[in-house]
């Protein structure tokens, strides 16, 4: 089959030819539709150390089930798939939260072949049929908007509150939408690139700021008459911690979803004398990838606005470079089928 390969930081991903991937027990071979382009392996690939060369990407994926290695799923199954190996015994496997699983192993991480490729294996367990009228594009969504559910659960009930999101990339744009869904009275999103403003009105922001022009929280403020009872930081940089805290409110909530895989500094005691609550929200569990499926299938969220572009395998190694630079692309979706 063919694959997009990483070799090493400051190198573009390559295609090439590749075996095919071999089931092991209690695994399916999934033959991949399409694949999206997470924020996430863009950071992979930029750090020396975090992916092992001959890596292949790719964990947002749709497809069809070519082989069900006496599973019990039917071959010819639409399908996507949470995509993560975990032990399936430990506390936070039987309750549903695999991805805290010590044993965890991520598809299209760490060695572990991903989704940038002509087939790839999963773990039959967390393999999730596509209900009628899920497109194939529209399935590769349902990974990266568990996400931004998963954040917003956090946040408990959003119902008649103020909402300030910061960033409006594909994760931003997912706790945009849900934030919406929950009844949030006011959803601001702070964005510098104006097609990425543009696109969270598209799912649900009630307002847009531009975080170049002036403070956040003062911007927020002349919008809504008040500071946000909740903040999403969804970009993932140095600072934006010190800027989730600085725009709540007293006795508020900062939830921190972007990742940031540098050193970050805040004041502390920022935090401490406004009484903040602040917690951090990694990926999800099987019960927010189900209610993500539940939620497309019932048409309670329409995420179509996020699908800025859809580009083949052999464009892809150029797409994944020019994507390191700012720009308004929000879900890129690479099709393979």
């Amino acid at each position: 089959m063919r694959a997009a390969i990483f070799h090493e930081p400051g190198k573009p991903l390559t295609i090439e030819s590749v075996p095919d991937p071999v089931p092991g027990s209690g695994e399916v071979i999934i033959e991949v539709n399409s694949c999206a382009i997470c924020g996430s392996d863009l950071h992979m690939t930029q750090y020396p150390g975090l992916l092992p060369s001959g890596s292949i990407l790719g964990h947002e994926f749709v497809g069809t089930v070519v082989d069900a290695n006496s599973t019990g799923l039917a071959v010819g199954t639409r399908a996507t798939a949470i995509p993560l190996f975990a032990c399936w015994n430990c506390d936070d496997c039987r309750n549903g939260h695999f991805a805290h699983c010590g044993q965890l192993r991520i598809v299209g991480v760490g060695g572990t072949p991903g989704a940038f490729a002509g087939y790839v294996s999963v773990a039959a367990n967390v393999v999730r049929p596509l209900p009628t009228g899920i497109h194939f594009d529209e399935g590769a969504l349902i990974e990266p908007l568990a996400v931004g559910h998963h954040a917003v659960a956090h946040a408990g009930s959003l119902a008649g509150k103020s909402v300030l999101i910061l960033g409006a990339g594909q994760v931003g744009a997912a706790v945009t939408l849900f934030a919406a869904e929950r009844g949030a009275r006011h959803v601001v999103v702070s964005e510098p690139a104006a097609g990425r403003r543009e696109r969270a009105l598209a799912v649900g922001a009630t307002a847009v700021i531009d975080p170049t022009l002036a403070d956040v929280g003062a911007q927020f403020a002349k919008l809504t008459g008040d500071s946000s009872d909740v903040v999403f930081e969804c970009v993932g940089i140095p600072g934006m911690i010190a800027t989730a805290v600085s725009s709540v409110r007293r006795r508020g909530q900062v939830v921190v979803v972007g990742a940031c895989f540098l050193e970050d500094q805040f004041r502390p005691m920022a935090a401490l004398g406004k009484e903040v609550v602040l917690r951090f929200s990694s990926a999800y569990s099987a019960q927010d990838f189900d209610s993500v499926i539940d939620a497309f299938a019932h048409e309670r969220i329409r995420p179509a606005p996020l699908i800025t572009a859809r580009i083949g395998l052999d464009a892809m190694p150029d797409m994944f470079e020019r994507l390191r630079q700012p720009s308004d692309e929000c879900l890129v979706i690479v099709e393979l089928g």
